[in-house]
């Protein structure tokens, strides 16, 4: 057993050895500030490299730029609109149903939005989606005749671009799932055949069909959208499925878009709302992938339009994801755009659900807005 002058003299000893250990440390430590001293004295006029200046960057709002909006419909809450100014939002694509888009009413809100600074890029009036217009019937003549005044309209408040799509007796989705912990949409084409597919209509319709129903559509409409000086964007088939409840669909590759192109002529005012996550759902099926379609149609400036999302594959099977979880390389996507020099809008699509999401969902809205505008801000350093 030790005394005590050896346990004292024990602890003396280890006191100094951990001491001893650290000298080497504060003597390298306190050298290293006495040679930077001396350097500093001794080149008082070098001075570290400066880093390169940034790269100017097209300022997010500049018109040359792709403008981020989101899809909203004219019912929307004051709150919500506050909420997409706070996320820096300046743009907006309102859905309008046939009833709501009147003159006065879509004037409203076209007021209710610039109050909060948000102008309105584009609109949709859904009367187009009338099975009479999309399957050739009798009576179409009058709902096509509401499209050609919703166009009218448009020009007189200055809204360039009317949205629309073509794909009558059409199925989204045929579960919500979880996925990352988010709630989205899933389509499975094995489970659609199987348990969710049923003849929508009295009879079956075929694509010769659906090609007449929409060039008589066109050619009635087109005039209407070149005197008004609006756009006309086709949105392509979601999902790229060539027949679904009994009536065959035409744009679900390249080449319905190149004979639509056609059917249209040399006109100036139609083109694509070209959505980014349909075209990744057909994977090498459509003729052409979603780069090349930017490449192809944004060249020439049919491009009017984007929906901005990805997916987890490919059909047969596949999950709606926010931008950054799903199989395509959405930066390449923007960049893409950015180098055709696409300058329309650009709108999240089908945004997922997070934790608390209601209404607009704003937190998956703003989760999406942040990807996008992250990505563009990246693109415009790389493009110009």
């Amino acid at each position: 057993m030790k005394n005590d002058t050896e346990r004292t003299t024990g602890g003396k000893a280890d006191t100094g050895r951990r001491n001893f250990l650290k000298l080497p440390l504060a003597a390298g430590a306190l050298g290293g500030l006495a040679g930077l001293a001396y350097l500093s004295r001794a080149e008082p006029d070098k001075q570290q490299p400066a880093a390169p200046p940034r790269k100017p960057v097209l300022d997010e709002y500049d018109d040359k730029n792709i403008k981020l909006a989101h899809r909203v419909t004219p019912g929307i809450s004051d709150d919500e609109l506050l909420f997409l100014k706070q996320i820096g939002l300046r743009w907006a694509r309102v859905e309008f149903q046939p009833d709501e888009a009147t003159l006065d009413n879509m004037a409203r809100v076209q007021r209710r939005f610039a109050a909060q600074d948000i102008k309105i890029f584009s609109a949709v009036n859904y009367v187009h989606r009338s099975p009479k217009i999309q399957l050739g019937q009798k009576g179409r003549d009058a709902d096509i005749e509401q499209y050609q005044a919703f166009l009218r309209d448009l020009g007189k408040l200055g809204i360039p671009v009317a949205d629309y799509d073509f794909h009558p007796a059409n199925t989204y989705t045929t579960a919500t799932v979880e996925r990352r912990g988010y709630r989205a949409r899933e389509f499975n084409l094995d489970d659609f055949r199987k348990r969710v597919e049923t003849r929508r209509f009295e009879r079956e319709y075929t694509a010769d069909e659906i090609w007449d129903a929409y060039t008589y559509f066109v050619k009635a409409v087109l005039p209407a959208a070149e005197k008004a000086d609006v756009k006309l964007a086709l949105h392509p088939d979601d999902p790229p499925v060539a027949k679904m409840n009994g009536v065959a669909k035409i744009f679900v590759h390249h080449d319905g878009y190149k004979k639509a192109e056609e059917v249209a002529g040399t006109s100036k005012h139609w083109g694509l709302t070209f959505c980014v996550g349909t075209w990744a759902e057909g994977g090498d099926r459509m003729g052409k992938d979603v780069f090349e379609m930017i490449r192809d149609f944004g060249r020439r400036g049919k491009i009017f339009d984007v929906h901005f999302r990805n997916v987890s594959g490919p059909l047969p099977h596949f999950v709606e994801t926010f931008p950054d979880d799903g199989y395509l390389d959405t930066y390449r996507v923007m960049k893409a755009l950015r180098e055709v020099g696409f300058r329309g809008a650009m709108e999240p699509d089908h945004v997922p659900q997070l934790a608390g999401d209601k209404g607009i969902r704003p937190a998956g809205t703003a989760y999406c807005i942040a990807s996008m505008r992250g990505l563009l801000r990246r693109a415009n350093e790389e493009v110009g």
